[in-house]
């Protein structure tokens, strides 16, 4: 290569992403939450989406033990949401009030979008697994804005503007 890792990721930081928190619950009822950028969508037939997850993440045993997961894609108001699910080493659920989504996945409201998925497939890929979900059910408020993300700092999306 004849780039560093600090590099790649510079390169990558300017690629403007929305926010995610990535929730589920594991066949024993273990929850488990990550703040992610890594998503995408795959397919629309059948709907499949994707992100990644490290392979150092504290919460891997239990998304691996989990067949269901939720996207929420956050709201400009929650940012304090992303960096609650971006913290290693706490309670993310400590006094968050969530609903149940289905496989017992623990749901977070007032998103601009949420995906429920069940598990499509995991691939392993370098230092990380990438998940593929199948959407079973999706629930959206057009009246919030993304909370966005680029050159490592969360970002406002400004008005929409033509620009051909």
């Amino acid at each position: 290569m004849s780039f560093d890792q600090r590099a790649f990721r510079d390169a990558l930081s300017t690629f403007v992403t929305g926010v995610t928190v990535i929730t589920t619950c594991s066949r024993t009822g273990s929850f488990a939450g990550i703040t992610a950028n890594s998503f995408n969508s795959v397919s629309l037939d059948p709907p499949l989406i994707l992100w990644s997850l490290g392979r150092d993440s504290g919460s891997l045993s239990t998304f691996e033990a989990a067949d269901h997961f939720a996207v929420h894609i956050l709201s400009e108001a929650q940012t304090d949401l992303s960096m609650r699910f971006a913290t290693v080493g706490t309670d993310k659920f400590s006094g968050l009030q969530t609903t149940t989504g289905i496989g017992g996945v623990p749901l977070i409201e007032d998103c601009t979008a949420r995906l429920e998925c069940s598990v499509f497939e995991r691939v392993p890929a370098g230092d990380h697994i990438i998940y593929i979900g199948q959407v079973e059910r999706i629930n959206t408020n057009s009246k919030t804005d993304p909370l966005v993300y680029h050159a490592g700092d969360y970002a406002r999306l400004e008005a929409s503007k033509s620009i051909a």
